[in-house]
Formats: structure tokens, C-alpha cells, sequence
């Protein structure tokens, strides 16, 4: 990745942290117009950048009206939408699993897909920036929630905030696995599998001893 790995992952850090308040951030203002103008822009910005210009080119001279924020809400609003892409995309699924129904929502998140991939990876660099870095602790807690909506998960109270902080670590590692090697699917799954399997095997190390056991931090590979 042509970008410092230091740099983003302390962001990330910084955003699994941000899950342990259990507070959601506000809803992003949502219409098919900013949804349309997305669509068109994120198909370019793996190669073109996040950008007005970019966007004027590619929805209309009049598209920056529809993100007064700049391009910080431009990103923030790519990533929602996304979000609620996968939530859709999950919304009549057949699986029974909870375990299963969440490792079909994270790889619907991040699809092995040059150009999404190409844009998220110029997306954090509006992120990492520093007008960038609060919208991307809300957009990461955003995103996590929204897994754990499209698996179905009923959780309240503290297992609510518990799951999301251990969602938020896998999905961490997994987003910088996606990030640098996510062109190949059978490896992004089985990374995915891999990452799900260590939840599952810690859970049962809580279980059998009765101790907090730490939640494992991002892996790199």
C-alpha cells in the first residue's frame, strides 16, 4: 500500500477504542441524488482521487452542491452508503448461523473488486488527514454496527458493546488484509475464516476459565 501501515493502523486502533463508548454516531443525511453521485465518483476515484473536480466531472457542474461539508462528508457518505449496500444485500439471507451470518456481511463489505479497493485505499487518505480522522472513528463504528444489523444480531447491553469492540478488531485486520491482498478471494476468505476462528476459540477460553481473556489485536497477514 503506498501509504505509512503505522499511520493507519493507529487509526484503526483509535476506532476499535471508539466502539467501547457503545454510542452511534448520527445518521448521515441520505438521498438518491448523494447516492448517485457517489456511485459515479467511487467508479473513478481509485484512479482520479476523492475530489470536487473529480466529481463535478463525473455528476454534474452542480454535484458539489450536494456535500456542503467538502470531501471529508464526500468519503464519509461513500462509506455509509456501502454500508447500506451490504445491509440490503443481507436483508432475505437463508443462513441460520449468526457466526456465518457475520462472515457473509464482512465480505460483502469488502468485495474483491479492484476499483472499490482502489477507492477505499485513496478514501483513507482523505481519512488519515487531519479534517478526516474524527469522520473515520464515526464511519468505523458506523460500518461495525451496520455488520452486526445485517447478520441480525439482537444483542443489548453490555454483550451489545462487547461484540461490537470484538467485531471492530477482526474487522480491522481484515480491512488492511482487503486493502493489500484482497484481489484474491479464496485468501480473503480464508483470512476471514481465520480471524472468526480465533473470536470463536477465545470465546471458549472465557468460557471454560471465567477470566477476561484479551481480544486479539489486528493481524497484518
Amino acid at each position: 500500500m503506498s501509504m505509512l501501515p503505522g499511520k493507519m493502523e493507529q487509526a484503526l486502533s483509535l476506532a476499535v477504542a471508539t466502539l467501547a463508548a457503545g454510542v452511534m454516531p448520527a445518521p448521515m443525511e441520505r438521498d438518491t441524488d448523494r447516492d448517485d453521485a457517489l456511485r459515479k465518483l467511487a467508479a473513478v476515484a481509485g484512479e482520479c482521487g476523492w475530489s470536487m473536480a473529480t466529481l463535478r466531472s463525473v455528476a454534474g457542474p452542480n454535484a458539489d452542491l450536494l456535500f456542503p461539508a467538502g470531501v471529508v462528508e464526500m468519503v464519509e457518505a461513500w462509506s455509509d452508503l456501502c454500508d447500506r449496500t451490504m445491509v440490503d444485500a443481507m436483508r432475505d439471507t437463508p443462513e441460520p448461523r449468526l457466526s456465518r451470518r457475520v462472515r457473509q456481511a464482512i465480505l460483502l463489505r469488502l468485495p474483491v473488486d479492484g476499483p472499490r479497493r482502489a477507492a477505499a485505499l485513496r478514501g483513507m487518505k482523505v481519512f488519515l488527514s487531519c479534517k478526516g480522522q474524527k469522520a473515520f472513528r464515526r464511519a468505523w463504528v458506523r460500518t461495525v454496527n451496520a455488520i452486526w444489523q445485517a447478520a441480525q444480531d439482537d444483542a443489548t447491553g453490555l454483550t451489545y458493546v462487547s461484540k461490537r469492540l470484538t467485531l471492530g478488531a477482526v474487522y480491522a485486520s481484515v480491512f488492511l488484509y482487503w486493502l493489500s491482498r484482497g484481489g484474491d478471494q479464496a485468501g480473503l476468505e480464508a483470512f476471514v475464516d481465520r480471524r472468526l476462528a480465533d473470536v470463536l476459540r477465545i470465546g471458549r477460553l472465557k468460557a471454560r476459565f471465567g477470566a477476561p481473556v484479551a481480544t486479539p489485536a489486528p493481524a497484518k497477514g
